[in-house]
């Protein structure tokens, strides 16, 4: 059995005018109605450890944006990570290759700091049509780690505080994936017990496309009935009309 503990950062959209009229995004997945990814994944992060929680790699990248090429300000500001980073590098899809050849064919168990990073990892392959059926098991360590620190009812403890409550020396800054990856492996090592039980991940089917509301131009359907009758409309005649309108919408009086 092998542990293999990941992190991820994401970009998001950085201003209201950045849009993708210009992206194919059939060309990532069959269904080009598919909603866009609030979240793309730009460093993947990762530590590799045996049944003995020795560690055996560690894989680190990260991945040029496809979506939201602008880093936003925050992301940039939380990760330092810039534009000019990301704009060498490989796209998603290589990137996750090499993460997959990096997990193995071996036994192995996904761990994470938190339910988030399976998310938006489930979230960025289904975007890019690929598979997710190694990700439906996974240990929730900042769950565990929450319990063992005895965080309040119904809280989630930070990464930070965890590292600081349990002494782990720090040698990196946090928001760093693969740094985060190995301060969440070293709690994994210290709170781990045989009640540490993987979870399945069951994503939450997506909300239904609602259609746009439909909006009544009141000015335009008054004129089209003053055209009709060749002159102007009393005040009472359009309240009239209106209310006539509001019945037939609402239906009270189908048959």
């Amino acid at each position: 059995m092998y542990y293999v503990i990941y992190d991820l950062e994401f970009n998001q959209k950085s201003n209201a005018s950045e849009d993708y009229n210009n992206i194919n995004f059939s060309k990532f997945n069959n269904d080009t109605n598919i909603p866009l990814i609030p979240f793309e994944i730009i460093q993947i992060g990762a530590i590799k450890l045996d049944n003995n929680f020795q560690e055996v790699s560690t894989f680190n990248s990260l991945v040029k944006p496809t979506l939201y090429k602008t880093i936003h300000p925050y992301v940039e500001n939380l990760t330092k990570i810039t534009c000019d980073k990301v704009s060498s590098c490989k796209n998603f899809i290589n990137v996750h290759k090499a993460f997959l050849e990096f997990i193995g064919d071996d036994d192995v168990l996904l761990c994470v700091w938190g339910v988030g990073d399976i998310k938006e990892l489930y979230r960025n392959l289904g975007f890019y049509n690929l598979s997710t059926s190694y990700i439906s098991k996974y240990i929730d360590i900042q769950k565990y780690a929450s319990k063992y620190l005895k965080a309040p009812k119904n809280s989630r403890i930070g990464l930070r505080n965890a590292v600081e409550i349990l002494n782990i020396p720090i040698y990196g800054e946090f928001h760093d994936a693969l740094n985060d990856a190995y301060y969440t492996s070293e709690i994994f090592k210290r709170i781990y017990n045989k009640y540490m039980k993987p979870e399945t991940y069951v994503p939450l089917p997506s909300k239904r496309t609602t259609e746009p509301k439909e909006v009544i131009d009141t000015e335009a359907l008054l004129k089209q009935f003053e055209k009709m009758y060749n002159r102007e409309l009393t005040k009472d005649e359009k309240s009239m009309i209106k209310v006539a309108y509001m019945m037939g919408k609402t239906k009270q009086f189908l048959k």
